[in-house]
């Protein structure tokens, strides 16, 4: 089996123990690592309905995105750069799959604005993010924003913005993870990552 060569830009390191505390700062998260297994946790969709996240992922190869909300301009950046590329992403193999603390509601509405058509799922609660190892605290000029935009369901966390590409089974095989949120990975390099990985 040929080994495949690709960049990973992971500006934070730590082994996750799964038992961690949620840090204060961005730069000390422990992020799951190339692989092992995304956890299953349960998330809303745009509809409201309980959605698994392992019986996500096993419905096809993923690029699993993490973001910090629709009021997040870079995010909203990096979501429709993303659903430009969709066409050859699915002509990949792939799916695309988008999480934020998010309501419903608010993700409805980024759909609707950014004329995004993947999915995009709600973790509120940030039991997956916090399972993934990528939560951390949100400063505290955050906290009103957070809490409207959940409905009140967020506990003052906020995602590092990541991108994962994970296998059927939930195996990650490629993450890029930067604390600083001004920073994402750019459509080209996605696709040309998802092309060295096969399908």
């Amino acid at each position: 089996m040929r080994t495949i060569p690709f960049i990973v830009l992971i500006l934070c390191f730590g082994l996750n123990n799964g038992v961690a505390q949620v840090p204060e700062n961005p730069e000390d998260i422990s992020p799951l690592l190339i692989s092992e297994k995304v956890p299953d946790a349960s998330l809303q969709s745009i509809e409201g309905e309980s959605v698994s996240v392992v019986e996500l992922l096993k419905e096809k190869k993923s690029v699993l995105l993490f973001y910090r909300g629709g009021w997040c301009p870079y995010c909203n950046a990096h979501l429709s750069a993303v659903g430009e590329s969709e066409q050859e992403i699915l002509a990949l193999g792939y799916q695309i799959i988008a999480i934020a603390p998010d309501s419903p509601a608010q993700l409805k509405a980024t759909v609707e604005k950014q004329k995004l058509n993947y999915r995009l799922y709600s973790d509120a609660s940030g039991a997956l993010i916090k399972a993934m190892g990528l939560a951390f605290k949100a400063p505290e000029r955050y906290e009103n924003r957070l809490d409207n935009y959940s409905d009140g369901l967020n506990p003052g966390l906020l995602p590092v913005p990541s991108l994962f590409v994970v296998d059927t089974d939930g195996t990650i095989i490629f993450e890029y993870i930067n604390p600083d949120y001004k920073y994402r990975i750019s459509s080209g390099m996605l696709l040309a990552i998802l092309n060295q990985l096969g399908n």
